[in-house]
């Protein structure tokens, strides 16, 4: 059995988790200080490099060694592919036994649900949406008051289009995309008349 601790702060200490994982009768204990939400534990990684089949990890509770169910879930699923079990002296759990082993399939199963049931909610939600005329999507970079704006100010020669995308805070591309005008020159905007520079 191999351990492994975790705490959140430099501040707290490791001695009890480390007690109870010898206690426990694991050979050797892995310990992280980095917040759950941290991705990056260093010595989670070098437990789980160490581990080889027929071993077991030993936590002292399952939130020690994941960020969340869906993150257990799959760190479970990989040590199971490679031989290895899971043991949480806290929650009782015991994946190298046919009881632990069901357990662990619910709670996937679960998490499986949940994340099934969010994602219809999100289609209903947009599927409203749209049916209540609602503009999905990100906002337009200009607005049509902009546009209208951009139009005036680009009838007169003396403006550049470089001068009114900065003038308006967004990129000449932009510019051109809600004004498809300009794709034939100056002269689009202004009915034939004036200079074609773009500047």
């Amino acid at each position: 059995m191999v351990g492994y601790a975790r705490v959140s702060t430099p501040d707290q200490k490791l001695d009890r988790q480390s007690a109870a994982l010898q206690s426990a009768g694991c050979v050797r204990v892995f310990a992280d200080t980095a917040s759950g939400r941290d991705a990056h534990r260093p010595e989670l990684t070098a437990c789980l490099d160490f581990l080889r089949p027929g071993d077991t990890v030993v936590v002292v509770s399952l939130d020690r060694l994941a960020r969340s169910l869906a993150d257990l879930i799959t760190l479970v699923s990989d040590l199971n592919h490679a031989g290895v079990g899971l043991r949480s002296l806290h929650e009782a759990l015991d994946t190298t036994t046919p009881g632990g082993r069901l357990v662990f399939h619910v709670f996937a199963a679960l998490a499986e649900f949940i994340r099934e049931l969010i994602v219809e909610s999100t289609k209903e939600g947009l599927a409203a949406a749209r049916a209540a005329g609602t503009r999905l999507g990100r906002p337009p970079a200009l607005t049509p008051e902009q546009v209208r704006h951009a139009r005036n100010l680009l009838a007169r020669p003396e403006n550049s289009v470089a001068s009114i995308a900065r003038l308006l805070g967004v990129s000449r591309s932009t510019l051109y995309k809600h004004v498809p005008e300009l794709g034939g020159g100056r002269r689009a905007l202004t009915g034939g008349t004036g200079g074609d520079t773009e500047g």
